[in-house]
């Protein structure tokens, strides 16, 4: 799965990494990050672990010392900081959070030096500590980058753009060839860059030692706290079982306990969460609180997520199969991931994805709000026969919401795993997931 540079015993970075940036597979961020570069002094990308982040991040630096490894660096840092700042630029900080006393100095640099596009700083975790990163308003921006959707993976031809979806551009495209089965293996393998090449087998093999190494090493590692690996695995399987869903904190820490384990309190289940977010390995899907013409009370849990649904069949032990026969969690494991394609997607063009729920039980899966009158609403569903209920669904919440306030939906559409992309009679577009693009 890593994707980052490979790293010497020695700690030097050997350059066979160069191999990964001339074979490079470009990223939909990767115009965002150009953009923040030529409006901001410094940039900080942000991501889980293996996304990427560091090969990204080099097709831009024209210089780059990586924190973790270069022990000169280290020593450096810690008799004059400003030493390790010096280089062409862009400059490339890799794995900041190592040596958080570099921010104020790359903050103060910034300052100092005229122009835009000195640095970029890369992380795969958050400091405990996040006042940190709030000093860098106006001097240090921030790009997300998360695993590969499936267009950047090459399993999506890209053409139904959600920019356009949201323009109110018309949806249309002949039937992809993406196989049920094949979506059970995409899940399962995820959009790590590591596994572009790699069998369904090794990537499952790897993914499953990412799991191992978050419950052994890296949730420590980001806040100091020890923790019990074998905790840590059960809160991850628990949260593969609720994917998708907004399974409450207790819930989940009953499900940690189970019959024969320490009960865990739901205070406890808190710090594990919010270590996992800090690893930005989970991204939870906020609610979307518009104003509504109905007395309908909105509900505002999260749903539960992980960056990537390959983490949840990592945690379970999962592979394509088990998926295949059991269909409900099937069913929100493909939800999962194309929330995560919709992230990407949306995070190109200023916007965000949020879910609905209200009292009534009435949901939709997904909000794509990029302000008013630039928002969309999609269902998510692994079966075309469920296509004219999830159909009507979205009708009955557009109607709930108060568009005098907050703008007419630009579309409202049904994503399924394949066939055709059309409009329906009623208004409501059909979308296969394999032809969504950004």
């Amino acid at each position: 799965m890593e994707s980052d540079p490979v790293k010497g015993r020695d700690g030097a970075v050997e350059r066979a990494s160069r191999h990964e940036i001339e074979h490079y597979t470009r990223r939909v961020a990767d115009r965002e990050l150009k953009q923040c570069l030529a409006a901001a002094g410094a940039v900080l990308i942000e991501g889980p672990r293996a996304c990427g982040k560091t090969v990204t991040a080099r097709q831009m630096a024209a210089s780059e010392v990586f924190l973790d490894v270069d022990r000169g660096a280290q020593d450096m840092i810690a008799v004059n900081p400003d030493l390790v700042l010096e280089g062409r630029t862009p400059r490339l900080l890799d794995e900041w959070q190592t040596a958080p006393v570099i921010w104020n100095h790359v903050r103060r640099a910034v300052d100092a030096r005229p122009g835009k596009g000195h640095f970029i700083l890369t992380g795969s975790a958050v400091p405990p500590d996040d006042i940190t990163r709030h000093t860098g308003a106006g001097r240090i921006v921030r790009v997300r980058l998360r695993p590969m959707s499936l267009f950047e993976q090459g399993y999506s031809t890209g053409q139904v753009s959600l920019r356009k979806v949201l323009e109110r551009g018309p949806v249309q495209s002949p039937s992809t060839d993406l196989s049920v089965h094949d979506l059970a293996e995409r899940i399962c393998v995820g959009g790590w860059p590591g596994h572009l090449h790699s069998s369904a087998d090794e990537a499952m093999l790897v993914n499953r030692n990412y799991v191992d190494e978050i419950c052994r090493a890296d949730l420590q590692r980001v806040d100091g706290v020890r923790r019990d690996p074998g905790r840590v695995h059960r809160l991850l399987q628990s949260l593969a079982r609720n994917v998708a869903t907004s399974a409450s904190l207790a819930t989940i820490a009953r499900d940690v306990a189970g019959q024969d384990q320490p009960s865990m309190t739901g205070h406890t289940a808190r710090s594990y969460l919010t270590g996992l977010e800090r690893l930005m390995v989970v991204e939870n899907q906020p609610p979307w609180a518009p104003h509504l013409r109905s007395r309908s009370r909105l509900q505002l849990s999260p749903k539960r997520h992980f960056v990537d649904p390959s983490i949840a069949a990592a945690a379970l032990g999962a592979g394509p199969e088990h998926l295949l026969h059991d269909f409900s969690w099937f069913g929100l494991l493909f939800e999962s991931m194309v929330v995560r394609d919709l992230r990407v997607h949306a995070q190109a063009m200023g916007a965000r994805v949020y879910h609905y729920r209200d009292d009534t039980g009435l949901e939709v899966d997904a909000i794509v709000d990029a302000g008013p009158g630039r928002w969309a609403a999609f269902e998510i569903k692994l079966g075309l026969s469920r296509i004219d209920d999830a159909a009507h669904s979205l009708l009955k919440f557009a109607d709930r919401v108060d568009t005098s306030r907050w703008g007419e939906p630009a579309a409202l559409g049904v994503i399924v795993e394949r066939g055709y992309g059309y409009v329906r009679p009623d208004g409501v577009s059909v979308i296969p997931l394999g032809t969504l693009g950004p």
